[in-house]
Protein backbone atom coordinates (compact mmCIF):
# COMPACT_ATOMS: atom_id res chain seq x y z
CA UNK A 1 0.00 0.00 0.00
CA UNK A 2 2.89 2.35 0.74
CA UNK A 3 4.29 1.77 -2.76
CA UNK A 4 0.98 2.90 -4.24
CA UNK A 5 1.12 6.21 -2.34
CA UNK A 6 4.70 6.76 -3.43
CA UNK A 7 3.71 6.11 -7.05
CA UNK A 8 0.71 8.44 -6.70
CA UNK A 9 2.95 11.13 -5.20
CA UNK A 10 5.43 10.83 -8.06
CA UNK A 11 2.65 11.06 -10.68
CA UNK A 12 1.11 14.06 -8.92
CA UNK A 13 4.52 15.72 -8.64
CA UNK A 14 5.19 15.21 -12.35
CA UNK A 15 1.75 16.59 -13.23
CA UNK A 16 2.37 19.69 -11.10
CA UNK A 17 5.84 20.10 -12.64
CA UNK A 18 4.49 19.83 -16.21
CA UNK A 19 1.63 22.23 -15.45
CA UNK A 20 4.08 24.67 -13.85
CA UNK A 21 6.40 24.61 -16.87
CA UNK A 22 3.51 25.20 -19.28
CA UNK A 23 2.07 27.96 -17.12
CA UNK A 24 5.46 29.65 -16.70
CA UNK A 25 6.17 29.55 -20.46
CA UNK A 26 2.90 31.19 -21.45
CA UNK A 27 1.93 33.30 -18.45
CA UNK A 28 3.55 36.59 -19.53
CA UNK A 29 2.15 36.35 -23.06
CA UNK A 30 -1.29 35.48 -21.71
CA UNK A 31 -1.13 38.34 -19.20
CA UNK A 32 -0.07 40.86 -21.85
CA UNK A 33 -2.98 39.82 -24.08
CA UNK A 34 -5.41 39.90 -21.16
CA UNK A 35 -4.35 43.39 -20.10
CA UNK A 36 -4.69 44.65 -23.69
CA UNK A 37 -8.23 43.29 -23.97
CA UNK A 38 -7.25 40.72 -26.61
CA UNK A 39 -7.81 37.57 -24.59
CA UNK A 40 -6.07 34.39 -25.67
CA UNK A 41 -6.43 31.28 -23.54
CA UNK A 42 -3.43 29.34 -22.27
CA UNK A 43 -4.75 26.12 -23.88
CA UNK A 44 -4.90 28.02 -27.17
CA UNK A 45 -1.29 29.15 -26.71
CA UNK A 46 -0.20 25.57 -26.01
CA UNK A 47 -2.04 24.36 -29.13
CA UNK A 48 -0.34 27.06 -31.22
CA UNK A 49 3.07 25.97 -29.93
CA UNK A 50 2.28 22.33 -30.76
CA UNK A 51 1.30 23.33 -34.31
CA UNK A 52 4.58 25.22 -34.73
CA UNK A 53 3.03 28.68 -34.84
CA UNK A 54 5.01 31.54 -33.25
CA UNK A 55 2.77 32.41 -30.34
CA UNK A 56 4.29 35.82 -29.63
CA UNK A 57 3.78 37.00 -33.21
CA UNK A 58 0.13 35.91 -33.31
CA UNK A 59 -0.64 37.40 -29.89
CA UNK A 60 1.12 40.67 -30.72
CA UNK A 61 -0.77 40.92 -34.03
CA UNK A 62 -4.06 40.28 -32.23
CA UNK A 63 -3.25 42.91 -29.60
CA UNK A 64 -2.39 45.44 -32.31
CA UNK A 65 -5.63 44.73 -34.17
CA UNK A 66 -7.84 44.85 -31.08
CA UNK A 67 -6.24 48.08 -29.87
CA UNK A 68 -6.97 49.59 -33.31
CA UNK A 69 -10.62 48.53 -33.07
CA UNK A 70 -10.42 45.58 -35.47
CA UNK A 71 -11.84 42.32 -34.16
CA UNK A 72 -9.80 39.39 -35.46
CA UNK A 73 -9.56 35.99 -33.84
CA UNK A 74 -6.36 34.08 -33.26
CA UNK A 75 -7.77 31.30 -35.44
CA UNK A 76 -7.91 33.68 -38.41
CA UNK A 77 -4.35 34.83 -37.79
CA UNK A 78 -3.11 31.25 -37.38
CA UNK A 79 -4.80 30.18 -40.60
CA UNK A 80 -3.18 32.99 -42.55
CA UNK A 81 0.23 32.21 -41.04
CA UNK A 82 -0.11 28.52 -41.90
CA UNK A 83 -0.92 29.46 -45.51
CA UNK A 84 2.47 31.26 -45.65
CA UNK A 85 0.96 34.71 -45.31
CA UNK A 86 2.52 37.76 -43.69
CA UNK A 87 0.31 38.32 -40.64
CA UNK A 88 1.90 41.60 -39.59
CA UNK A 89 1.51 43.19 -43.05
CA UNK A 90 -2.16 42.18 -43.16
CA UNK A 91 -2.79 43.77 -39.75
CA UNK A 92 -0.96 46.95 -40.80
CA UNK A 93 -3.00 47.08 -44.02
CA UNK A 94 -6.29 46.58 -42.17
CA UNK A 95 -5.45 49.36 -39.73
CA UNK A 96 -4.39 51.72 -42.54
CA UNK A 97 -7.55 50.91 -44.52
CA UNK A 98 -9.73 51.43 -41.46
CA UNK A 99 -8.15 54.80 -40.70
CA UNK A 100 -8.59 55.87 -44.36
CA UNK A 101 -12.23 54.65 -44.43
CA UNK A 102 -11.46 52.07 -47.10
CA UNK A 103 -13.63 48.95 -46.97
CA UNK A 104 -11.18 46.06 -46.61
CA UNK A 105 -12.11 42.91 -44.78
CA UNK A 106 -9.68 40.37 -43.37
CA UNK A 107 -10.28 37.71 -46.04
CA UNK A 108 -9.68 40.16 -48.91
CA UNK A 109 -6.53 41.48 -47.22
CA UNK A 110 -5.26 37.91 -46.82
CA UNK A 111 -6.03 37.18 -50.49
CA UNK A 112 -4.10 40.26 -51.59
CA UNK A 113 -1.22 39.32 -49.29
CA UNK A 114 -1.01 35.79 -50.69
CA UNK A 115 -1.34 37.07 -54.27
CA UNK A 116 1.54 39.52 -53.83
CA UNK A 117 3.76 37.01 -52.05
CA UNK A 118 7.20 36.87 -53.66
CA UNK A 119 6.58 39.91 -55.86
CA UNK A 120 8.29 42.44 -53.62
CA UNK A 121 4.96 44.15 -52.99
CA UNK A 122 2.78 43.92 -49.92
CA UNK A 123 -0.85 44.39 -49.05
CA UNK A 124 0.13 47.34 -46.87
CA UNK A 125 1.77 49.05 -49.85
CA UNK A 126 -1.39 48.46 -51.88
CA UNK A 127 -3.51 50.16 -49.23
CA UNK A 128 -1.00 52.97 -48.86
CA UNK A 129 -1.05 53.52 -52.62
CA UNK A 130 -4.85 53.67 -52.51
CA UNK A 131 -4.66 56.34 -49.83
CA UNK A 132 -1.84 58.37 -51.43
CA UNK A 133 -1.76 57.66 -55.18
CA UNK A 134 1.61 58.07 -56.82
CA UNK A 135 2.13 60.28 -59.81
CA UNK A 136 4.40 58.70 -62.35
CA UNK A 137 6.22 61.08 -64.64
CA UNK A 138 6.72 59.78 -68.14
CA UNK A 139 9.36 61.13 -70.49
CA UNK A 140 8.15 63.55 -73.14
CA UNK A 141 8.13 62.43 -76.71
CA UNK A 142 10.73 63.87 -78.99
CA UNK A 143 9.49 65.25 -82.31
Amino acid sequence: MTGFFIFLGIVAGLAVLIFGIIFFNFFMLWLRAMLAGATVGIPNLVAMRLRGIPTAMIVNARITAVRAGINITTDQLETHFLSSGNVNEVIRALIAADKASIALDFNRACAIDLATSGSGKSVFEAVRTSVNPRVIDSPTRLR
